[in-house]
Formats: C-alpha cells, sequence, structure tokens
C-alpha cells in the first residue's frame, strides 16, 4: 500500500505530470472511442473477449443520438473521440501556456466525460443488462481525466514554477 500511494505521490506531484497523465488518458480514450465509432460505422461487430455484451451494447438503440439531419443518428462513439480529443488539445495548450484558466476550465469540461460515463454504465447496467469492453474502457478513461484534473485545478502552475525558480 505504501508503495502504491509513494508512486502516485510521484507521479502526481507537479502540474506538468498531471496534465501529461490526463493527456496520456485522453489519448486512450480517442483511440477507444476512434476504434467503437469506426466499427459502428463500418456496420461491424467489435470482438469482445473479458466481458460479453459488446454487440448487445454497440447495436442498442443507445449507441446513437437521433437526429433528424442525419440519418441513422450520430454514434456515441463519435462524440467520446470528439470529446477525447478536446481534452487531449486542452492537455496540450495546458502544458504549452502554462493556464491557469484552462487547467479550471478543463476541470469543468472533464464532468461532461464523468457523467456520460456514469449514464452509459447505468445504461449497461440496469437497461441493456450487458457490458461493452471497450465502454469500461472509456469509462476509466474520463474519471481518471476527472479525477486528474480535480487534481490539477487544486495546484497553481504559477505558484509551481516560482518554487521552482
Amino acid at each position: 500500500m505504501t508503495n502504491s500511494k509513494t508512486l502516485l505521490n510521484k507521479l502526481l506531484d507537479s502540474p506538468t505530470k498531471k496534465t501529461i497523465l490526463i493527456g496520456l488518458f485522453s489519448f486512450l480514450g480517442l483511440i477507444d472511442a476512434s476504434y467503437l465509432a469506426a466499427k459502428h460505422y463500418t456496420g461491424t461487430i467489435p470482438p469482445c473477449a473479458i466481458v460479453k455484451g459488446c454487440e448487445v451494447v454497440t447495436t442498442s438503440q443507445y449507441a446513437t443520438i437521433g437526429l433528424p439531419a442525419v440519418e441513422g443518428g450520430i454514434s456515441v462513439a463519435l462524440l467520446g473521440a470528439v470529446y477525447y480529443l478536446a481534452v487531449l488539445i486542452i492537455s496540450i495548450a495546458i502544458i504549452d501556456t502554462k493556464s491557469d484558466r484552462l487547467k479550471k476550465f478543463l476541470a469543468r469540461f472533464s464532468v461532461i466525460g464523468l457523467l456520460a460515463s456514469i449514464w452509459f454504465i447505468s445504461l449497461q447496467l440496469f437497461v441493456i443488462k450487458a457490458l461493452c469492453l471497450y465502454c469500461l474502457v472509456s469509462a476509466f478513461s474520463s474519471t481518471a481525466i476527472f479525477i486528474t484534473a480535480f487534481f490539477l485545478k487544486k495546484t497553481p502552475l504559477s505558484v509551481n514554477l516560482q518554487n521552482r525558480v
């Protein structure tokens, strides 16, 4: 327990490391959501190894959001990919500019991913009654982004930079 706590403290001891971690989580989510979106639009079912239910989840009525202008609706995985891409771009901008305003924005923006994950996991558990491994990876990514962004918001970059000079 102590070793994992020490590792976590070392990993999260600076705002830049936290931001890089957010970037890594968002990259994982982007790859995952893009893969699911590609599978959706090519009409193929992603293989599901650990949990059984990817086919049920990815072909359910909840896998798309219906819009009148788009036949068949928009894949929620595509919306997830857009979310993760936005988080990745914001995290790169934070590293580049050291902006406290962007950190606060990212912390607020990450709530969207957390709430979406809670919603979709709840649908899988209680309505669809099947779990999708890729959706679980996405839920992990968005939850990790939210938690890390919360701690990032607590540490001003400007104060940290002054302490290192």
